[in-house]
């Protein structure tokens, strides 16, 4: 356990890099945005404007948490230190122990806090699509994509995020063909734009009678959504079919051509929604994807990295692999862009990928900063 004066010193450095973050991510500028947020929701009128209202309040409760987060850790920077000089004054080993207990949680807090810094600017805050495809081997493949669906949505749950399925494509026995999900809540695409890639995992399958090992591939892609379309697209350009939306049979299937399904034949893109019973929202669910993905196409053309792990219609690339999961011989999970490595597995496909967004946020930045240079 650190002495006092190790202490001390680390908390002062902790002190410096939130007085660092303070600038960086602009606590001045958000606290006056959302008095300003506050104010507007004075007004008796606030709840005219549905759309905007709504869009505000998600505005306002990014802000709120993002301020208090700030404000506490600095309170709690400052309590510790003053505990420090109580305990210099009288010395308590029960109290050292307790102030060290504290500062290891305040370090780890700061830390992820630090992943704000890592992550602003490039639509962080926006709301996004997250979609998962089955690679090629069957029933081995979907139960992979379904246990990847499971690893997300335990993530999205542990950390207070919304989430809308899109687009749901049942496997025959087991697991997902494909699914697509609507994310909101705090930084949505800032956190999950490193899990766009193709995911690779190595196991005994219990599909097959003879326990061989088995490798499968799901790709998964993370598409941010954008209030204002700058995307001007020609009805000409698009192929649109409905059909009916899938279920699991008996009174569940739906009976009209609810479904829709978007071609865009410039690009080759196709978008799919069946989550409403309205053909027409599902209609106005894949328009704003399709928009996205388009969007998301475009930037790639600009974008040399983006680029790497697209294909030519802005498609997640197989190839591309950015992330195993090892469950036979050894275990082991590993991120090939960052080499960062985790050996519990089951705590990972339980939705522990802190770990790997933030080294993933780190080597984004250190890449950004090398080529500035």
């Amino acid at each position: 356990m650190p002495d006092i004066k190790e202490l001390r010193d680390e908390l002062s450095d902790i002190h410096t890099t939130l007085e660092e973050l303070e600038q960086a991510i602009d606590i001045k500028r958000k606290r006056a945005r959302l008095a300003e947020i506050e104010k507007k929701m004075s007004a008796p009128d606030f709840w005219d404007d549905q759309e905007t209202a709504q869009k505000l309040m998600t505005e306002l409760s990014k802000l709120k948490k993002t301020v208090e987060d700030y404000s506490d850790l600095a309170t709690r920077v400052k309590e510790q230190l003053g505990m420090l000089d109580l305990i210099e004054a009288e010395p308590d080993k029960s109290l050292l122990e307790e102030a060290n207990a504290e500062f290891e949680k305040v370090r780890r807090e700061v830390n992820s806090f630090e992943t704000l810094r890592l992550m602003e600017g490039e639509n962080s805050d926006r709301d996004v699509l997250l979609s998962i495809h089955a690679g090629a081997g069957g029933t081995e493949a979907c139960d992979w994509a379904g246990m990847l669906l499971r690893m997300y949505t335990r993530w999205l749950d542990t950390n207070d995020y919304k989430y809308e399925t899109v687009q749901h494509l049942p496997a025959d026995e087991a697991g997902v063909k494909s699914v697509t999900l609507e994310i909101s809540g705090y930084y949505p695409y800032g956190h999950l734009r490193c899990e766009a890639g193709v995911h690779r995992l190595v196991r005994i399958s219990p599909f097959d009678a003879q326990s061989r090992r088995h490798t499968s591939f799901a790709s998964v892609d993370v598409i941010p959504l954008f209030d204002v379309v700058e995307v001007d697209i020609d009805e000409k350009d698009l192929q649109i079919d409905t059909y009916r939306a899938g279920g699991p049979g008996g009174q569940h299937v739906n009976k009209t051509e609810s479904a829709v399904r978007i071609t865009h034949i410039p690009t080759g893109i196709v978008v799919q929604c069946q989550s409403q019973r309205s053909q027409v929202k599902n209609r106005a669910m894949a328009m704003r994807e399709l928009i996205a993905r388009i969007q998301r196409y475009q930037e790639a053309q600009r974008d040399a990295e983006l680029k790497a792990i697209l294909g030519e219609k802005g498609e997640i690339a197989w190839g591309n692999q950015i992330r195993s999961y090892v469950m036979q011989p050894y275990t082991m999970v590993k991120d090939h862009r960052t080499g960062t490595e985790e050996s519990d597995v089951k705590k990972v496909l339980d939705g522990g990928l802190d770990k790997f967004i933030e080294s993933y946020l780190r080597y984004r930045l250190e890449k950004r900063t090398s080529a500035q240079q």
